[in-house]
């Protein structure tokens, strides 16, 4: 079969398009005929060794799939040969047939073409993870997300809406702030001076901040907190780790809060169908419809990893590899 292999961690142009074996369907997994993978920000930092898990080379990249079932290996129940589903794995989803734990594959709503759900799972599972595990949202809350045009960031928006929040977008550009508008968002800054904005808006401060950005406004996003307010650290997308001084926790009565969604996996494979319960009715009634940036092919994945890294990330970018032809609701998304 094709797949895509790192071969070096020298970046995206490490990549190459390779035939490699198939492979088998092992007690207790599904393999998928894959028609699109989603492509993110820590498949970028794997080409670059900067991942926090690194393994051998060389490897097949990417971590989500959407396609239909073309095996259940032995122990497997729920699932059938032909079933849509969606994939999270480690790796392998940069081929056309991945190996998924089965506690890993997720139904897909038959509203929901597989090109969207492939721009559904880490992002979705994350941003959910985040805000209703971590972050204990409730309705009627306001969440401030930094980086909120891109991949999970949009994702964070439209799953804080869903769950009845209101949302204060962060951005860097105006085709940005078009892109979180039409999300839903009910309020949109940008990221230069965005404190003062907020406090106009909010002047008591915000109930959570989403931040996959971190850098230089985590400071400022903590000063946007109101009491008993809870940062929730996703990531460093900005490169720099910021360290927060203990004090401003004690005197101001809140919190940072780090959101390590595949950390907490471990030991917990049920989490994920969990997750995917409380998400399913905002899936079925198309609530959570993920904006679709970029469609390469799959021998250009070095290049999609490269749109990542340009920061002009409007939604979610995917890899095209076997087509939707074949989908029933590909014109529904």
């Amino acid at each position: 079969m094709k797949a895509v292999q790192l071969n070096a961690t020298d970046g995206p142009s490490a990549l190459g398009l390779v035939d490699v074996e198939a492979p088998a369907a092992e007690p207790g997994t599904v393999l998928i005929d894959v028609a699109y993978a989603g492509v993110t920000f820590p498949e970028l930092l794997q080409s670059r060794g900067q991942y926090q898990m690194q393994l051998p080379l060389p490897y097949t990249m990417g971590s989500e799939v959407a396609g239909t079932v073309r095996e259940v290996g032995e122990g497997v129940t729920g699932f059938a040969v032909g079933d849509r589903v969606l994939g999270v794995a480690g790796t392998g989803g940069y081929a056309e047939i991945m190996a998924v734990p089965a506690a890993s594959v997720l139904p897909l709503p038959e509203t929901v073409s597989l090109k969207a759900g492939a721009g559904m799972p880490m992002n979705l599972l994350t941003a959910d993870f985040a805000l209703r595990v971590r972050g204990n949202l409730e309705a009627g809350q306001s969440v401030l997300i930094h980086g909120a045009a891109g991949g999970l960031g949009s994702a964070l928006v439209q799953v804080a809406l869903a769950y009845g929040a209101e949302v204060i977008a962060v951005v860097s550009t105006e085709e940005k702030a078009e892109t979180v508008t039409n999300l839903g968002a009910q309020h949109v800054v940008f990221a230069d001076g965005f404190k003062t904005k907020v406090k106009e808006i909010y002047p008591h401060g915000v109930d959570l901040v989403a931040d996959p950005v971190g850098g230089d406004r985590f400071t400022d996003s903590l000063r946007c907190l109101s009491t008993f307010g809870t940062l929730l650290v996703l990531g460093f997308t900005a490169g720099q780790i910021p360290e927060v001084k203990v004090n401003r926790l004690l005197l101001n009565n809140i919190s940072v809060a780090g959101v390590g969604w595949g950390a907490a996996l471990a030991g917990r494979p049920e989490m994920v169908a969990q997750q995917w319960e409380s998400l399913w009715p905002h899936l079925s009634a198309g609530i959570l419809n993920p904006s679709i940036h970029a469609v390469l092919p799959l021998r250009e994945a070095g290049k999609a990893l490269e749109i990542i890294d340009s920061r002009s990330v409007r939604g979610k970018v995917l890899l095209d590899v076997n087509g939707d032809e074949n989908d029933p609701a590909a014109s529904a998304r």
